[in-house]
């Protein structure tokens, strides 16, 4: 009996190419992105053991292998063109790359949002030498500035929100550079490049633990970062993403993220960015009233 029975499953396999295994869940491939807000090894060390824990999350939910690639872009443009385009499935960008994204394709989905101690808020600063005279933003008048990359949340639109809400504008500032990454302002800042600059507080307070003469003058608040999945991508992924996501406890992981988990997030979370970024010209106003005297 026994025999018969391997002799028939035999047979079945060489005429309806059945597997012994046609049951088990077809592993799972997916691309992931992000852009380098710091130096790309730093990315690495912050997001592998982040996506190895949603790794074995996932594959428990699907019954099935799943594999997560990662693609660290090398500019933040370029890991919105990696979302938009298709390249990679799924994105953890910072709220006005996610937006920039969103108006590039609405198709894109936000599949959850970072946890801050059970919130969707943190912090951004303005930093100086710490053994600067500088103590408030006003005094900022005049003096050199760094921000970020320009479509980053922190480093730029909210920044100069900031700045403009203290009755600051560009052309109050004595120069400004635009240096890319949060780590590479909060360097330059304290090597007395800049008199001051603007980063996200974990980044500042990374520098200033590991010996960076920095203080901090000023705080504004952000939302939490969101990972996104490109347009297209099949319901059944991004369930898969957002349960995993939702119910990843894995302290290692969230500890790498210096995040405490996920929470539910929509698109509505990031109106005041929308706004800010929409705004952002008035903090430029200055600079185009001086450029139309000049071709008088």
């Amino acid at each position: 009996m026994r025999s018969s029975l391997i002799r028939l499953t035999s047979l079945i396999v060489l005429l309806g190419g059945f597997s012994l295994d046609a049951y088990a869940k077809s592993e799972i491939t997916l691309s992931f992105g992000v852009y380098s807000s710091d130096k790309p090894s730093s990315m690495v060390r912050q997001f592998r053991p982040v996506l190895n824990a949603l790794e074995r999350q996932m594959a428990g939910l699907h019954k099935g292998p799943i594999r997560i690639q990662m693609h660290v872009a090398k500019s933040y443009e370029q890991g919105v063109k990696d979302l938009v385009t298709g390249k990679v499935d799924f994105a953890r960008f910072g709220p006005a790359s996610y937006i920039e994204a969103k108006n590039g394709d609405p198709r894109i989905k936000i599949i959850a949002v970072e946890s801050n101690n059970g919130s969707k808020v943190f912090n951004g600063v303005i930093c100086v030498d710490k053994d600067s005279e500088i103590t408030e933003v006003t005094q900022l008048r005049g003096r050199t500035f760094a921000f970020g990359d320009e479509r980053s949340t922190i480093g730029r639109y909210l920044a100069q929100l900031h700045l403009l809400r203290h009755g600051m504008k560009v052309g109050d500032l004595g120069h400004y550079e635009y240096l890319g990454r949060h780590d590479a302002v909060g360097a330059a800042v304290g090597a007395g490049r800049f008199a001051a600059g603007a980063l996200k507080e974990s980044t500042f307070m990374k520098l200033v633990k590991d010996g960076v003469p920095l203080r901090a003058i000023a705080k504004f608040p952000n939302v939490t970062k969101p990972w996104i999945a490109r347009g297209g991508l099949p319901d059944l992924q991004i369930r898969l993403l957002r349960e995993a996501l939702l119910t990843l406890n894995n302290s290692k992981a969230m500890k790498s993220l210096a995040k405490d988990g996920f929470l539910v997030g929509s698109d509505e979370d990031y109106a005041f960015i929308r706004e800010a970024i929409l705004g952002n010209q008035l903090f430029f106003k200055t600079r185009a009233s001086i450029a139309r005297r000049r071709n008088k």
